[in-house]
C-alpha cells in the first residue's frame, strides 16, 4: 500500500472503502495483461458494491484473457480532500495503481445526479474532462447504464456510450480495442470501428444543429455511424453470465445479500417507467439455473439473505417452484429469501408464507396513484380492491409494517387524485383494523411520494413536469388529509427532481453547465449533504440556459428530441399512441395477455418474447 495512503486512512470515515483486499477480488499479473480497465461507479463503495450490473461486468471482463478489470468508487469528501492535498490520484482497488495509467476508464451510470461525480472522478484521475482534450496517451473513457439512453448532457466528456445490456457488447468492444491497440491504430480509427459493433454511440460522429428557439433542428451522423444506435440485448438470458463468485465486501454495504436475477424486461406497460421500456423484451432465466446459481453464490459468499430481482418479481411464472427449490436449501441454513418488486394484484397467501419462512420483513406496494382514473392514465393496471385484498392477506398473516409509494405531478393529475391517496391510505388502515392478526403490536403505514420526472423513451417523454411550487402545493394538500398518527407521510424534495428532469431530457449544451457546477463544488449530488440546488441554477444562468425549457415544457409530436440518435427498440409511434391512450384514460393489456406491437419482439428469436 502507498505509505501516504496508509497514513491517511485512519483519519477518514469508513477507511475500508478504499483498501481493497476483499474475498474474490481479481488480481492479475501486470506482465500478462494487455488491456487494463478501471471500472468506475460514480458513487460511494457501499452503493457501487450493491449494484448487480457492476458485479456482472467485473466478472465478464476478468474472464477475458489478457484483460484486467479493477473497481473504482467515488471517495467521500474527507477522503477526496486528503487525496488532493497529498497528490494521490484516483486508483484501482485491486492494484492501487492510478487509473490514468489504464487503457480504459469505464463508468456505470444509473442516475442523472451522478454526472458531476463522473467529472470529479476524471479530474481526480488527472485526466482532462473533455474527450477533445485527451490525447492518444490517455485512457479511453466509456460509459453505460440506463441514463445513457439520453447521453447528450455528458456527451462531450465521454468517448463512447454502450446502449443496452453489456455482457456481450463489452466483450466485443474490449476485444476490438485490444486488437487495434496492438496494430497501432489511432483512437479516431478505433471509434469509427467501434460504432459498427451495434449498440455503441460515439458522440464525436454525430453533429447536432438547433433552431433559434433552442429546439433541435437536425442530427447528422458521419463516417458511416448508425442512425439511430439501437440498444444491445442478451437473447439467451438463461445462459448469460452470472457472478457466482462475486467480490464479498469487507465492510457493510446498502444491499448486503445475494441478488438473483429472474428475468429482464417487464410484461407491464406503465407509461412513466423508463426501465419497463428500456429493458424490453421479456427474457426469463429458467428456475433450475437460478436455484443452482443461488446455492453456489450463497455457499461461496456466506451471505444470510438472498433476494429475487426483476422489475416485477411476482410476474415470474414458476415463482412458487423457484421459492420452494431455494428454501429447501436456505431454510436449514437460516438463510432468508426476500421478494421485492411485488405487485398488489398478484400477492397471495402462499407467496406470503414462503417469504416469511426464515424471517419477516416489511412489505412495500407501489400503487403510484391514489385514484383508479389516474392509475388507468399511467397504465398501472392495479385496482383498489387488488391492493386492499393484498393488504388484508398481509395483515392477517402477521405483518404490521406496510409501505405505499406514489407519485405526484403525473399527467392529468387533479386535486381529487391527490386526496385519493389519503383516502386509499385510510382504507388500508381500516383493513388492518378489520383483519390484523397482531393488533396489540400496532401498525405502521408509511406513505411516500416523489415528484414525477418525464423520462426519454417512454410515452410520457413529451410531457411537462409540474413546477416545484405546484408540487409543494400538492404535498401540502395531501398532508392536510393524512392526519392519522399511525400513517406516516414522507415526500421527496422537488429541487432534486427538477434538476433530474433537466438532465434527463437535456441536450449537449448542458455539458457547459455541468462542468460549471463541478467547478463550483458539485459532486456526489445524489446525497443531500452535497447537493446544492442554487449551484445548478447559477450554472444554468451563467451558460444562458433555462431549466424550464428542459423540465417544464411540453414537447410536440414533430419536435426532434435530443436523444433521437438512440433507440431502445420500441417504436416512437407506439410510444405516442400510448400517450394518446393515457389521455383517453384507456389501459393497454400486459404483454402476457396480448402483444401490442411495440417492436421490441424484433430482438427475440422467432419474434416471440418470454412473457
Amino acid at each position: 500500500m502507498n505509505p501516504i495512503l496508509e497514513r491517511i486512512l485512519p483519519t477518514v470515515q469508513k477507511p475500508a472503502r478504499y483498501v481493497g483486499g476483499e474475498y474474490n477480488q481479481v488480481v492479475k499479473d501486470r506482465d500478462t495483461v494487455g488491456t487494463r480497465i478501471a471500472f468506475c461507479f460514480p458513487d460511494t463503495y457501499e452503493i457501487g458494491m450493491s449494484n448487480l450490473g457492476m458485479k456482472i461486468l467485473y466478472g465478464v471482463w476478468n474472464e477475458m484473457d489478457g484483460v484486467w478489470c479493477e473497481r473504482v468508487f467515488a471517495p467521500w469528501g474527507d477522503m477526496e480532500q486528503a487525496m488532493r492535498e497529498r497528490g494521490i490520484k484516483l486508483y484501482g482497488l485491486e492494484s492501487g495503481d492510478a487509473i490514468d495509467t489504464f487503457d480504459v476508464v469505464a463508468f456505470s451510470i444509473g442516475y442523472e445526479m451522478a454526472y458531476t461525480t463522473v467529472l470529479n472522478m476524471l479530474d481526480l484521475a488527472g485526466l482532462p474532462l473533455r474527450s477533445a482534450d485527451r490525447d492518444e496517451t490517455m485512457p479511453l473513457v466509456i460509459a453505460g447504464g440506463t441514463v445513457c439512453y439520453n447521453p447528450e448532457p455528458i456527451a462531450p466528456f465521454v468517448d463512447l456510450f454502450i446502449l443496452g445490456e453489456g455482457e456481450e457488447v463489452n466483450r466485443e468492444l474490449v476485444a476490438l480495442y485490444d486488437r487495434m491497440k496492438r496494430d497501432g491504430a489511432c483512437r479516431r480509427a478505433f471509434l469509427r470501428e467501434a460504432a459498427k459493433l451495434g449498440g455503441i454511440y460515439v458522440p464525436s460522429l454525430y453533429d447536432v444543429f438547433y433552431h433559434a428557439d433552442g429546439t433541435v433542428s437536425r442530427i447528422e451522423a458521419r463516417d458511416g455511424a448508425p442512425m439511430p444506435v439501437v440498444k444491445r440485448v442478451v437473447q439467451n438470458f438463461s445462459d448469460a453470465y452470472y457472478p457466482t463468485k462475486a467480490v464479498v465486501p469487507s465492510t457493510e454495504i446498502v444491499h448486503d445479500r445475494v441478488e438473483l436475477e429472474l428475468f429482464r424486461g417487464c410484461i407491464r406497460a406503465c407509461r412513466f417507467c423508463q426501465a419497463g421500456y428500456a429493458y424490453r423484451p421479456v427474457r426469463a432465466r429458467d428456475k433450475e439455473t437460478i436455484i443452482a446459481q443461488g446455492k453456489e453464490t450463497l455457499a461461496d459468499s456466506g451471505y444470510e439473505e438472498a433476494t429475487l430481482l426483476s422489475l416485477s418479481t411476482s410476474d415470474y411464472r414458476p415463482l412458487f417452484d423457484l421459492c420452494d427449490g431455494l428454501l429447501a436449501w436456505c431454510e436449514p441454513r437460516n438463510i432468508s429469501l426476500s421478494l421485492p418488486s411485488l405487485r398488489a394484484d398478484n400477492f397471495s397467501i402462499e407467496l406470503m408464507e414462503k417469504v416469511q419462512k426464515v424471517r419477516k420483513s416489511g412489505i412495500t406496494f407501489a400503487p403510484e396513484a391514489g385514484s383508479q382514473r389516474l392509475r388507468d392514465v399511467i397504465n398501472k393496471n392495479v385496482r383498489e380492491e387488488d391492493l386492499l385484498n393484498s393488504c388484508r392477506i398481509a395483515f392477517a398473516g402477521g405483518w404490521n409494517n406496510l409501505k405505499l409509494y406514489f407519485m405526484l405531478g403525473l399527467p392529468t393529475e387533479t386535486d381529487e387524485d391527490v386526496i385519493a391517496i389519503a383516502e386509499l391510505a385510510n382504507k388500508v388502515l381500516y383493513t388492518w383494523k378489520t383483519y390484523a392478526k397482531n393488533k396489540s403490536r400496532g401498525v405502521r403505514i408509511t406513505v411516500s411520494t416523489s415528484c414525477f420526472v418525464p423520462k426519454p423513451h417512454t410515452p410520457f417523454q413529451w410531457e411537462a413536469q409540474v413546477s416545484m411550487a405546484e408540487y409543494q402545493r400538492r404535498v401540502q394538500l395531501l398532508r392536510e388529509h393524512l392526519r392519522v398518527k399511525t400513517i406516516t407521510y414522507n415526500w421527496h424534495d422537488p429541487d432534486t427532481s427538477y434538476i433530474e428532469a433537466i438532465l434527463a431530457r437535456g441536450d449537449r449544451r448542458l455539458a457547459d453547465a455541468l462542468e460549471l457546477v463541478w467547478k463550483n463544488g458539485g459532486r456526489l449530488d445524489s446525497w443531500g449533504e452535497y447537493f446544492s440546488f442554487q449551484r445548478y441554477l447559477d450554472a444554468l444562468a451563467a451558460c444562458g440556459l433555462d431549466g424550464d425549457f428542459y423540465a417544464a415544457r411540453e414537447r410536440s409530436r414533430e419536435e426532434i428530441l435530443p436523444w433521437s440518435m438512440t433507440s431502445v427498440g420500441v417504436k416512437e409511434q407506439y410510444l405516442w399512441h400510448e400517450r394518446e391512450m393515457a389521455y383517453r384514460e384507456t389501459i393497454t393489456p400486459d404483454c402476457r395477455a396480448q402483444c401490442t406491437g411495440c417492436g421490441a419482439n424484433a430482438f427475440c428469436p422467432g419474434g416471440k418474447c418470454d412473457a
